[in-house]
């Protein structure tokens, strides 16, 4: 699709794409990242949170939206994930202070992380737990700070009301809960599997 290729990959980003296949784990479309780094860039953000580092897809798009001294928090429960990520985040040239991998599960390190302190919240894995992970970044977020849910679409399932599955019944009530929510201004944009933005009044 034209959209998706716009912005084109560099070799970093596409290395960084063939570990995540060689490891099993996802990542956004290139159309998604380009979406990231003009959002971080818009934000002017400089404090974001990553849940689901994967091998660092996302994480590099979004470092390339963000002012010099942004800092990216990535949150990744498989340590040899995080490792893939940081030697793309070397082969990128990012300066060590500007990410801070915390391995473990998001739902015990997100609560450990300051109210209002950040300007961006990217989630990007565990579908099951998108209800809690959004409630979580809404917390985090200043005021004018944007909420990111990737895969909102869930494969096209979430606009077909016959599929009652459970992953796409949650991800189909995290969208609604978010439509619904006087906290935010949200949006769904139909780029990559979806990618639901509500931004923090």
């Amino acid at each position: 699709m034209y959209c998706e290729d716009f912005v084109p990959e560099d070799d970093v980003l596409l290395r960084a794409r063939e570990r995540a296949a060689e490891l099993g784990c996802s990542a956004v479309s290139s159309g998604v990242g380009a979406t990231l780094a003009a959002l971080a860039a818009g934000l002017g953000a400089r404090s974001v949170v990553e849940v689901g580092t994967g091998a660092g897809v996302a994480s590099l798009w979004l470092l390339r939206g963000m002012p010099e001294d942004g800092v990216l928090t990535t949150i990744d429960l498989e340590v040899e994930h995080q490792r893939a990520a940081k030697r793309a985040f070397a082969e990128a040239g990012v300066r060590s202070t500007r990410t801070r991998t915390i391995p473990g599960r998001a739902s015990d390190v997100l609560p450990r992380l300051t109210d209002g302190a950040y300007d961006l919240v990217l989630v990007g894995t565990d579908k099951p737990s998108y209800p809690d992970y959004a409630e979580q970044g809404l917390r985090l977020l200043r005021p004018g700070g944007m909420l990111v849910v990737d895969g909102a679409l869930a494969d096209d399932r979430v606009a077909d009301p016959a599929r009652r599955d459970e992953v796409t019944t949650i991800v189909r009530e995290v969208g609604r809960r978010l439509r619904d929510d006087e906290r935010v201004v949200p949006a769904l944009l139909p780029v990559g599997d979806g990618l639901l933005v509500a931004v923090r009044r």
